[in-house]
């Protein structure tokens, strides 16, 4: 399940990104103490933090415009 990110601001990727990865902080330390029903969102929160964070950096190069 993909996020859309085709057409997101640069503002919205940067709070998009500090939102995922509170969120993957959080999952982490459940896992830890085992208390996670879906081990596997670790990744996809992962993939997402990876795709919003090359969408930041075309943004700081020009590659993508606002």
């Amino acid at each position: 399940m993909k996020n859309r990110y085709k057409e997101i601001s640069r503002a919205e990727a940067v709070a998009k990104l500090a939102e995922l990865k509170k969120q993957f902080m959080d999952l982490r330390f459940k896992l830890v103490l085992g208390h996670v029903e879906n081990p596997l969102e670790k990744r996809t929160l992962r993939r997402q933090i990876a795709r919003l964070t090359t969408i930041i950096s075309e943004f700081d190069l020009g590659i993508r415009k606002a």
